[in-house]
């Protein structure tokens, strides 16, 4: 289907897919530098310095250097969740073997859960070095645990699937067992790794959805306090033009796109699950602020929202998401939806079926990562393909259809 971006999204979509498909859903990562098998063998290079110093320079670098360092394209389970989530959102008419494909992530999650750890939870397929601790490969990872039950529990929503709801319960009570911490007033979710009290408000905000989301599937009360606590916390920590520092501390004082659509996302989600409206004027500011600051006239979105560059692919694909489900608050975001996606295609697409990775200032960085790439755009194309669908329907098909899903 043709639209406004000037390109067939329809067409687009299932060449990405097909390549990912051909690449059987592994690639590579901004930060997957520790999975070098060359660097492992060498000692001096076990430490936290350079570790940063390799992983940095490896991302930042305009040609992608991973065959001669020997690292492995790997399967990540956040991008096999998102990959699910973007599956559900296509029909069958639009992806003949649409439930073979839902299955077969729903598999590779299940087999790629995190070892040695009594709950269902999981992290990425590398080590990655902080600034200041080391996160081994697969040590189970806040963010990527609730990307993947909501992507189970999405499968359930459709198919009524008790294994990914079982999961998904089970991540829940994970986060409010081993991660949840409370001091007097202050509360949130540990993270990168259990032991760490984290005050990072997009990690404080994804756990919280979560468990408003278990929580009204399941009843269970024991998940509504803490998520209500930690998210009044992180929304208390709204600055007053309705923006977030990524975290409390010194080091985490910057204000990204994707990040910033991850907070508002999950506030609106919180809100819905919950079944309460006390963040509804935090989501408002929020998506203001978002809506002003990060978006070029042409459509192309910052990743920064007081500087140009970087142009990231995946605040693309988290422009994209937020744009349409927040369309109810501007009435302009659809068409600039398709005009991100318009700039994407013009600046950040190979006829190969891929998405670069960043645009700068001086040069674009075209090596192609899974996760943090294809996984995003294929689940935003997938959204906006869904949008094309319901914007064409007269609003007498669309009662019928509501009628028909409402039972």
């Amino acid at each position: 289907m043709t639209n406004c971006t000037g390109h067939d999204t329809g067409a687009a979509t299932l060449k990405l897919l097909a390549y990912c498909r051909a690449n059987d859903w592994a690639g590579h990562d901004p930060y997957d530098a520790l999975n070098s098998n060359l660097f492992k063998a060498l000692p001096f290079l076990n430490s936290r310095i350079p570790q940063i110093a390799i992983t940095q320079a490896l991302k930042r670098s305009p040609v992608n250097l991973r065959r001669l360092l020997q690292i492995p394209k790997t399967q990540n389970p956040k991008a096999l969740a998102l990959f699910l989530s973007a599956f559900l959102k296509l029909s069958k008419a639009e992806l003949d073997d649409r439930e073979e494909l839902v299955q077969l992530m729903i598999d590779r999650l299940t087999s790629l859960r995190s070892p040695d750890v009594p709950y269902w939870c999981w992290g990425y397929s590398f080590p990655w070095q902080g600034r200041t601790m080391l996160v081994p490969a697969a040590a189970p990872n806040l963010v990527c645990t609730c990307f993947v039950a909501n992507a189970l529990l999405d499968a359930h929503g459709e198919r009524r699937d008790s294994q990914c709801l079982s999961m998904a319960v089970n991540a829940a009570e994970y986060i409010v067992n081993e991660l949840y911490w409370e001091d007097g007033e202050l509360a949130g979710f540990s993270y990168p790794l259990p032991k760490v009290r984290g005050k990072t408000h997009n990690a404080n905000f994804l756990a919280a959805a979560l468990l408003c989301r278990v929580y009204h599937l399941t009843g269970n009360e024991k998940l509504l306090g803490p998520a209500l606590k930690v998210a009044r916390y992180s929304a208390a920590k709204q600055e007053a033009d309705g923006s977030w520092y990524y975290g409390d501390s010194p080091t985490q004082h910057w204000i990204d796109n994707f990040h910033t659509g991850y907070n508002l996302g999950a506030l609106r989600d919180i809100g819905r699950y919950a079944g309460t409206t006390e963040f509804d004027s935090s989501v408002r500011r929020g998506f203001e602020f978002y809506r002003s600051h990060f978006f070029r006239q042409d459509g192309a979105p910052r990743y920064f929202h007081d500087r140009t560059y970087p142009l990231d692919i995946h605040s693309v694909a988290q422009s994209i998401l937020t744009l349409l489900e927040f369309r109810d608050l501007d009435s302009g975001n659809t068409a600039l939806a398709h005009s991100v996606l318009r700039w994407a295609m013009e600046h950040m697409w190979d006829d190969r079926g891929f998405f670069y990775y960043r645009v700068l200032r001086l040069c674009t960085i075209r090596t192609s990562y899974m996760r943090w790439s294809q996984a995003w755009m294929l689940l935003a194309m997938a959204e906006l393909m869904r949008e094309e669908k319901t914007a064409l329907r007269t609003p007498q098909v669309n009662n019928v259809i509501a009628f028909v899903e409402a039972g």
